[in-house]
């Protein structure tokens, strides 16, 4: 039997990396200037006057894109669905959704967003698909099709999990409740079915890590079934790869193995992606929802989002009292740090953000989003102005790690409150609202005459919250991101891998907060106060030139001092 050199260094490649983890291996080099934007289909532009967003509306907004001074655009799921969860019930994982156009169109989105130098990520659900899947009405049938072990299914279940579903049938609204592992469905295959997230989001079967043999459903990751399943994930990556897509987001990444307490054999899952994906698509990435960067980037992702799930520093950044996500926020009086009130602190952040950074930056990328379609945005509550927002926005163009900039936040749009749920979104819907273009009908979103048939409502505060007024005048919140991103570019010490040194400290200042970024010999401090009250700190270092201020801000003679609401980036000597 023949086997070609390359077959035989890739099988070679996939046995030993996952044992060498990806220590120094960051992936690709034009990660280290990667500044990524995330759409949400439904909410950018529709092209065809329905009132939903589609991919060629994406197509004809590339130039504004890259006006931006942004390279990559990360998707949300744009693939046939349900849309019981906004996308993430997939029906069909190769076929675009004809609510958004064909595959062909979104082949000539990849097409011109790399024409201009922009790389496209899409997201791929990975756990789950949507109970509407043909994978999964078959697999509800028996044991002996093609697709039967491609979810978990028992006539027998823990007791607990029987008492669970007899109380989730007693909610106002059963279908959305999150509650329990399993799903009474009376197939012929079996009794029950494990689900992910939702009920209609049956679990695809990665394994159990450690299966009960008193639990027949638990198959080992070994297992023929489970083994098929990770031959599909790696299907439906190339698959899109193959097209021109430069990589994915995964979605709840921590969540395919179950029974794995200690998340080593998803590690081994992932890096097995990872080995496989550096092997045969070696310029792609893997940026997961994981939440856990000391987990997550040694299995193989190169970047891992820190938001308000898992390791919560984010929250307490971010959600003020009085708003939706306020119960993220694991502050015992829920006070934030950027809010106005001053009242915050940075404990979780030291804790949390530092201790990640310090154990992963030579091996991969932490992203801190401005906000993304499952929480709310930064225009919130009495966070409000575009002094404040700046303020933020700051915070997220000049950490370290890559950039994600949440469609619309870039011109402060602003998280609608109350608004109906619609697709599953629930309190999201009002972070999932249409991008808002210009002054004229439906913000220049959509020319779809009854605004009833809009995704969600625009509300553009009078015109000032659109891209139109913002172009035309220079101190908007538009045009500051603008100038953040071309100082990032054009500073080493501003970018993706230049190192990071908070100067506050755990128990002592806690505004304004302070650091220090250094690369190729440059050190450039970036101040921040997001209080209505005067801040200053003593700052060792003499000022070389100031990049950056908004407010009313200075450096001398060793110490900071910035008025409310204010910001000052300067080079040191």
């Amino acid at each position: 039997m023949k086997i070609s050199v390359k077959k035989m260094a890739l099988a070679m490649a996939l046995t030993a990396m996952p044992m060498m983890g990806f220590a120094g291996n960051k992936g690709p080099e034009w990660l280290s200037k990667a500044v990524a934007y995330q759409i949400y289909p439904s909410s950018y532009q529709d092209s065809d006057g329905d009132g939903i967003g589609d991919i060629p509306g994406i197509t004809s907004r590339l130039d504004y894109i890259k006006g931006l001074g942004v390279n990559v655009i990360w998707l949300n799921p744009v693939f046939v669905s349900g849309w019981f969860d906004g996308g993430y019930d997939i029906i069909d994982f190769y076929k675009v959704d004809p609510r958004f156009g064909t595959n062909t169109d979104l082949v000539k989105l990849i097409d011109e967003a790399h024409k201009r130098g922009i790389r496209v990520l899409l997201d791929l659900v990975a756990g789950h698909s949507s109970d509407q899947c043909q994978w999964f009405k078959e697999s509800a049938q028996g044991t002996d099709m093609r697709y039967s072990d491609y979810y978990i299914w028992s006539n027998e279940i823990p007791q607990k999990e029987v008492k669970i579903i007899a109380e989730r049938k007693l909610e106002a609204d059963p279908a959305v409740s999150k509650r329990g592992k399993w799903v009474e469905a009376d197939a012929p295959r079996a009794k029950y079915y494990e689900k992910n997230y939702y009920m209609c989001q049956p679990a695809l079967n990665y394994g159990y890590a450690n299966p009960d043999p008193n639990h027949p459903w638990e198959q080992s990751c070994d297992a023929p079934g489970p083994q098929a399943v990770r031959r599909e994930l790696r299907n439906i990556m190339a698959f899109w790869m193959d097209k021109g897509v430069d990589g994915f987001r995964v979605d709840m990444a921590a969540s395919l193995v179950k029974g794995d307490k200690d998340k080593k054999a998803i590690k081994a899952l992932w890096a097995e992606m990872r080995t496989w994906m550096d092997a045969k698509y070696p310029n792609h990435i893997l940026v997961s929802e994981w939440c856990d960067p000391q987990v997550s980037i040694p299995a193989g992702f190169n970047i891992d989002f820190m938001i308000h799930i898992g390791q919560k520093c984010y929250s307490t950044l971010f959600f003020p009292k009085g708003t939706p996500w306020q119960g993220n926020n694991p502050n015992p009086d829920k006070e934030c740090y950027f809010d106005r009130a001053g009242k915050g602190n940075l404990e979780k952040f030291i804790d949390v953000y530092a201790e990640n950074y310090a154990k992963t930056k030579n091996d991969g990328y932490i992203a801190i989003p401005t906000a993304n379609h499952d929480f709310q945005r930064p225009n919130v509550g009495s966070r409000n102005t575009p002094e404040q927002l700046k303020v933020t926005m700051t915070f997220s163009l000049t950490m370290p790690g890559v950039p994600f900039i949440y469609y619309g936040d870039e011109i402060g749009m602003k998280y609608q409150m109350n608004l109906p749920s619609k697709e599953g979104s629930r309190e999201r819907a009002g972070t999932r609202t249409p991008m808002q273009w210009t002054n004229g009908a439906n913000a220049g979103f959509s020319t779809v005459s009854d605004a009833s048939k809009l995704y969600f409502p625009v509300d553009t505060e009078n015109g000032k919250l659109t891209v139109e007024t913002q172009e035309a005048d220079k101190a908007s919140m538009l045009n500051y991101v603008r100038t953040l991103l071309k100082l990032r570019a054009e500073n080493p010490a501003l970018g993706n891998d230049a190192d990071w040194k908070l100067l506050n400290v755990k128990g002592g200042q806690v505004y304004p907060m302070v650091y220090v970024r250094s690369a190729a010999g440059q050190k450039v401090m970036v101040a921040l106060n997001p209080t209505a009250k005067k801040q200053t700190m003593t700052v060792e270092g003499e000022a070389k030139k100031v990049l950056s201020t908004t407010g009313k801000a200075n450096f001398k003679k060793g110490k900071v001092t910035l008025d409310a609401f204010s910001t000052l980036i300067v080079e040191l000597q």
